[in-house]
């Protein structure tokens, strides 16, 4: 893999992670394949989404639900505003799947400021990316929080 792949990878991230920040969900979602999906794991080293308990585990149907609910006028999450402020580091090529997609793992550490309160999440993220064009899209995100177990409050946007 070429330096311009690798810093073609980065500032698809960056992107993504600036887009969350705003929060731009609408244009984040445009990020994701069509059968594209989120994963944040309630334990560490969970293996699958189905049969375990999980933060949050979105298809695009859920991904949209979500979107509409934080969007809407009416909804309890615009009463007070959300500020995300976004840190990647670490950003590493693992490798290849079978179906073609890159394996690109990253560390992050977020600080989200609602309800009059900062709140700050940290861990790794691991990025299924499928190359279209020049650009990248997400076919699967997994956010795996350096403390999953712990008791988490209402995350009102993605990580």
């Amino acid at each position: 893999m070429s330096n311009a792949d690798i810093k073609a990878i980065e500032g698809f991230l960056y992107r993504e992670a600036s887009l969350l920040d705003r929060p731009d969900l609408d244009r984040w979602m445009e990020l994701f394949t069509e059968d594209g999906s989120y994963w944040m794991p309630g334990t560490e080293g969970q293996s699958d989404p189905v049969n375990h308990i999980s933060h949050i585990y979105d298809d695009r149907v859920m991904m949209e639900i979500r979107r509409r609910n934080f969007v809407h006028p009416r909804s309890a999450s615009k009463e007070w505003p959300v500020r995300c402020s976004h840190l990647l580091g670490n950003i590493q090529v693992q490798g290849q799947t079978d179906a073609g997609e890159l394996v690109v793992t990253s560390s992050f550490h977020v600080i989200v400021w609602y309800r009059e309160e900062q709140r700050i999440y940290a861990g790794t993220c691991e990025h299924h990316l499928l190359a279209e064009g020049d650009d990248y899209r997400i076919r699967r995100k997994r956010v795996d929080l350096i403390n999953p177990e712990a008791a988490q409050q209402s995350m009102v946007i993605y990580l």
